[in-house]
């Protein structure tokens, strides 16, 4: 055996016993905690009852919603796209918020002092059940309350480079059902960003303990057509938190 594969070999092995280790609990007797950041695909599986579904048709409403977008603002995008480019898979985290996310989500403004709600980075979560609880800081969130958090609404969770990197996709859904649960809701819309990707998310609550979801197709940011529809897709968003909040 070289000792590339063997390193490779001690490498899985000592995921695996990490991951056993989390199932387990820190404490033999203690509720087992999944910190958001550290939640795989197959953990998520072994605590709830979920399953993905592959009828878009749900995201058929939220992908029509049409504002007109005017010049200046498909400049700013086009100027985004060019100062950006060239960079963005090799930023990091950081690096990819605050160069290319942070300005689209600025403006969007998420945030309304009439109907009191607003956008969170590092947004502290914690759900509790008498078999495990999810805890952690969300990347983004946006949530009715001005001073502090009192109820989210949607949630964009990674801003990471590569996949190898973390688990986006799952570390999201662990945040969609603690929020449903929190908020007694049905269902929850949510995004994930994987370098200059973005996948839009919409969870539902079926019964106790079981959900299911949707994931659309990607957007590709580097693309003016495909910014700017990320961009109304958020401006939705932002429309229907302003109708929860009347109703």
């Amino acid at each position: 055996m070289s000792e590339e594969v063997e390193q490779r070999l001690l490498k899985q092995i000592a995921q695996l016993q990490s991951e056993m280790r989390e199932l387990k609990g820190i404490k033999e007797g203690t509720i087992p905690t999944y910190q958001f950041s550290k939640i795989t695909h197959n953990i998520l599986k072994k605590l709830v009852s979920i399953k993905k579904s592959l009828d878009n048709s749900v995201f058929d409403e939220w992908f029509r919603f049409d504002m007109k977008i005017d010049n200046e603002t498909t400049l700013m995008f086009e100027n985004l796209i060019e100062d950006n480019y060239k960079l963005i898979e090799s930023y990091s985290e950081e690096d990819l918020k605050v160069n290319f996310i942070i300005p689209i989500l600025n403006k969007v403004h998420f945030k309304s002092y009439e109907n009191e709600f607003r956008d969170y980075y590092e947004l502290s979560l914690r759900y509790e059940t008498k078999d495990f609880i999810f805890n952690g800081t969300t990347d983004f969130a946006v949530s009715k309350g001005l001073v502090e958090s009192e109820e989210p609404y949607f949630f964009i969770q990674e801003f990471k480079k590569g996949q190898q990197e973390g688990y986006p996709e799952s570390q999201l859904l662990a945040e969609l059902i603690s929020a449903v649960e929190i908020n007694k809701w049905e269902d929850i819309k949510g995004a994930y960003i994987i370098g200059s990707l973005w996948f839009f998310v919409v969870l539902r609550k079926l019964d106790n303990n079981k959900y299911q979801y949707f994931v659309s197709k990607k957007f590709d940011s580097m693309r003016i057509d495909d910014l700017e529809r990320i961009y109304q897709n958020l401006l939705y968003i932002k429309q229907e938190i302003i109708k929860i909040v009347k109703d």
